[in-house]
């Protein structure tokens, strides 16, 4: 397995390729912006994409989808079914931009070569925002940053609902490497120690 991860848009999004080196099939993960740069990445790796996969439906992870589905109209494209209509924002643009838009919810899983990712529900920075898990690495999108969380005052937002999902991800069994919508990268453990939010949340 490899993760590689490119900053793309204004405010430099988190957009991560995760492949399946055997089998040369990838997925790729919130691509906010910069579709061309993403394509020539792809290119240099040649391997089959196969997904485009979206931890939730803002703007500055979904910019770049409806080029890409025309480059690769082979990759499924998935979000939460919640944050696939446009949810009463126009912070949510996929809404009528892509035809075939698949969703997916908690429990479900995503073949990809080897690996199996696995689809959690953690809503609160929107209500359809979802972490990826796949192996000992979990994207997290906007609901869990290293030393922070998303903010909850947008469309669908709500503090209760990310601590609920923070008390969720610090309670999974194991650590994993935390990969962000945004920022670096940290780990569970130490995000269980010293993330204020997620400290918080655990202690409820």
């Amino acid at each position: 397995m490899k993760v590689n991860v490119m900053q793309v848009g204004p405010i430099g999004t988190n957009c991560y390729i995760l492949e399946d080196e055997q089998a040369h099939v990838a997925a790729v993960i919130d691509p906010g912006d910069e579709a061309e740069r993403i394509l020539s990445v792809m290119e240099k790796e040649d391997a089959q994409v196969e997904y485009i996969l979206l931890t939730h439906g803002h703007y500055d992870h979904t910019t770049a989808v409806p080029q890409l589905h025309e480059a690769w109209p082979q990759a499924k494209i998935y979000i939460h079914q919640a944050d696939a209509n446009g949810a009463g924002s126009r912070l949510f643009p996929l809404a009528g931009q892509v035809e075939g838009l698949l969703t997916y919810d908690e429990g479900d899983t995503l073949p990809l070569g080897s690996l199996t990712i696995e689809v959690l529900h953690t809503p609160g920075h929107s209500k359809g925002s979802v972490t990826l898990k796949a192996a000992d690495v979990l994207f997290t999108g906007d609901t869990l940053f290293a030393g922070d969380c998303g903010r909850t005052d947008l469309a669908g937002g709500s503090y209760e609902e990310i601590l609920s999902s923070l008390k969720r991800l610090g309670g999974l069994e194991g650590n994993f490497h935390v990969l962000p919508g945004h920022g670096g990268t940290s780990t569970l453990d130490q995000e269980r120690r010293f993330n204020p939010y997620m400290r918080e949340a655990m202690s409820r």
